[in-house]
């Protein structure tokens, strides 16, 4: 039957060209975007796949970007171990030619002594990034090397660690922190006193050692206010002063003021010896530490005791200078193990983001090959649809000839 009301083939032909133009307009997205499942309408279970492993390869790069810092501050420790290795092996030929009693003690002596000088500088100069891995202060330092996802989705963080080497002439002494009782500078307008004697007390950082012995030149107190670091060396001047605590004071207010921090005024008390008043005018926290470095009680601070200017001190030397050998060879020999468990960590790394990449790609990435045949067989159907519809549309006009 022929109706003029109802004309299933145009319907049938306008579906299929619906169907048509709806994979054309699929195919002409994957090629433009270049996936296949782009978003979660396309396929939610890969799409949600595709996703997390997205944040783990993005997490994997910030370890990347974690470990190389990590390496580079361990290099540096380990080259500066090395090369006090060699300054002390250096030192030791001196120290051995000391021996013969016909040389000039003396003259060897002002070369051991600048042995030492340098050794200093080499372990001061030891940091990257202000981390100082070598002079005693640092302790174990973890360093982000991995994240680890477990059946139920968790994530948990792995590190590795470092351990901090003391090659220091003079060690530095923990000492007490503002404690709550009158706190850091939390608040505006907060002053809270730093004495620089023996007094003791939570209000204060003692930076003279725990046996209250005066200071002598060559030690160091070193305060951290925030993020910056502020530090003062005793002087010959210092020690020999009344009152050696105002003199440090005094330095160490200057070397604060240096830093140029906003907000914070540090005062001497003049009417407390010793002591420098700090007041916090910023709305925010201000976090301060205080250390003392002793001279002479560091991990090479053996160092101080070495003389060969008498066949006695040159005698002595010799057994001292071997123990410093080996603690620099021990402490070298530490970093460039972890040095290179940071580097095996970090080619892994590399290696686990470029096979989380590709596992993403084989997920969500249109096969462009595919997707090219397709869409090329498609337009060939939508023209053939078109023109079917076209038939399809005209068939009703056959019915005029039944009424001439």
């Amino acid at each position: 039957m022929s109706s003029i009301l109802t004309n299933t083939s145009a319907m049938v032909a306008l579906q299929t060209l619906k169907s048509i133009n709806s994979g054309l307009a699929s195919t002409q997205n994957e090629i433009a975007t270049g996936k296949s499942i782009s978003s979660s309408a396309d396929n939610s279970a890969v799409w949600a796949i595709s996703r997390v492993m997205e944040s783990d390869v993005k997490g994997f790069n910030a370890i990347s970007d974690s470990l190389a810092l990590g390496k580079s501050t361990v290099a540096v420790a380990r080259q500066a171990a090395e090369t006090v290795t060699e300054l002390l092996t250096e030192m030791k030929g001196k120290i051995v030619a000391a021996q013969e009693d016909n040389v000039d003690r003396t003259k060897i002596n002002d070369d051991v002594t600048a042995l030492s000088d340098q050794i200093e500088s080499v372990v001061a100069a030891a940091q990257f990034n202000g981390l100082n891995l070598v002079n005693g202060v640092s302790g174990n330092v973890d360093i982000l090397s991995s994240l680890d996802r477990d059946a139920t989705g968790a994530v948990t963080a792995s590190t590795i660690q470092v351990t901090g080497q003391d090659l220091a002439v003079g060690g530095y002494v923990a000492n007490d922190i503002f404690a709550s009782s009158g706190g850091t500078p939390s608040a505006n307008g907060d002053t809270v006193a730093l004495s620089l004697d023996n007094g003791g007390g939570n209000d204060n950082i003692v930076i003279d050692d725990s046996a209250g012995a005066a200071f002598v030149e060559g030690d160091r107190v070193v305060i951290r206010i925030g993020d910056q670091t502020a530090s003062y060396t005793v002087t010959a001047d210092d020690e020999a002063a009344t009152t050696p605590s105002d003199m440090v004071a005094v330095g160490l207010k200057n070397a604060i003021d240096a830093l140029g921090i906003e907000d914070l005024v540090v005062d001497y008390d003049s009417g407390s010896p010793g002591t420098l008043d700090f007041t916090n005018n910023a709305g925010d926290d201000l976090a301060v530490t205080g250390q003392f470095l002793n001279a002479g009680s560091g991990g090479l601070g053996a160092l101080d005791s070495i003389d060969v200017s008498t066949a006695l001190g040159a005698d002595t030397a010799l057994g001292t200078i071997e123990t410093l050998i080996d603690t620099a060879i021990n402490a070298a020999a530490s970093l460039g193990s972890t040095e290179g468990r940071i580097t095996t960590q970090s080619d892994f790394i590399s290696k686990l983001t470029d096979s989380l990449t590709a596992g993403i790609g084989s997920l969500v990435d249109a096969d462009m090959e595919e997707a090219s045949a397709k869409l090329q067989a498609l337009q060939v159907q939508q023209q053939l649809g078109v023109q079917a519809l076209s038939i399809a549309n005209q068939a009703p006009q056959s019915l005029l000839s039944l009424f001439r």
